[in-house]
């Protein structure tokens, strides 16, 4: 689904996130509609419009996403300041439909910036947690400087959320968790879930095995979601 629209965002507040990551907070003066896993198109002048998830739940006042820098619009956006403005010029994806999924354990697992578009989907069902099961999320990374939402991993804990992360490069970094690739967690947590579905985000790469491993423990296609 793509919505084609053209609405002017206003940066609204800036926090570091992680190494070379950013969250940037927009404010639009019209309403955006969008399901949690979705992907904005943003548009910066001299640059081709660039796909960034929306790492904020649709109600939450500001819109959010997480930019990387890379390059064209990733790079310019990415020193932008407050009160700078950035055009959304159409929404994709067609996100995660999170009433489909009420009642059951859902397992969230992102590497990298993939974190994204899970915290947009974790942020809406926290809001309405009696509707779910077990939430738990499964989250990996290059190093630990690579985490993002490092400052609200507590919160997601205090409110009943299991977190399990781990790194796959922990030379010269002081971790003691585990060392390796997300889907390696999958089988310390899965036996214990009585109805789970599992919301994948990362590299392709990543997609695949995840779906493959998944798949080998039993889960059905319509029980592992991606947001594309």
């Amino acid at each position: 689904m793509e919505q084609k629209k053209v609405r002017q965002l206003v940066i609204t507040g800036i926090r570091e996130q992680a190494r070379n990551t950013r969250s940037f907070d927009l404010r639009c003066s019209q309403g955006v509609d969008f399901r949690p896993g979705q992907v904005a198109i943003l548009r910066v002048e001299g640059e081709e419009p660039a796909y960034f998830a929306f790492t904020s739940a649709p109600d939450d006042r500001d819109l959010e996403v997480l930019v990387k820098q890379k390059m064209g619009a990733s790079s310019v956006i990415y020193d932008m300041c407050v009160g700078q403005q950035i055009e959304l010029v159409g929404i994709a994806g067609h996100g995660f439909k999170l009433d489909d999924v009420r009642g059951r354990d859902l397992v969230f697992v992102a590497m990298g910036t993939g974190v994204a578009p899970l915290r947009s989907a974790l942020r809406q069902v926290l809001k309405r947690k009696a509707e779910f099961g077990q939430l738990v999320v499964l989250y990996g990374a290059r190093t630990p400087d690579d985490f993002c939402y490092r400052d609200e991993t507590h919160d997601w804990e205090a409110a009943g959320v299991e977190l399990r992360q781990v790194v796959s490069r922990p030379d010269g970094h002081d971790w003691s968790g585990p060392t390796g690739y997300v889907q390696s967690l999958l089988d310390h947590v899965l036996p214990d879930l009585e109805s789970p579905v599992a919301l994948i985000c990362g590299s392709r790469e990543m997609i695949e095995q995840t779906r493959e491993r998944l798949g080998k423990m039993g889960f059905k296609p319509d029980e592992i979601l991606t947001n594309y």
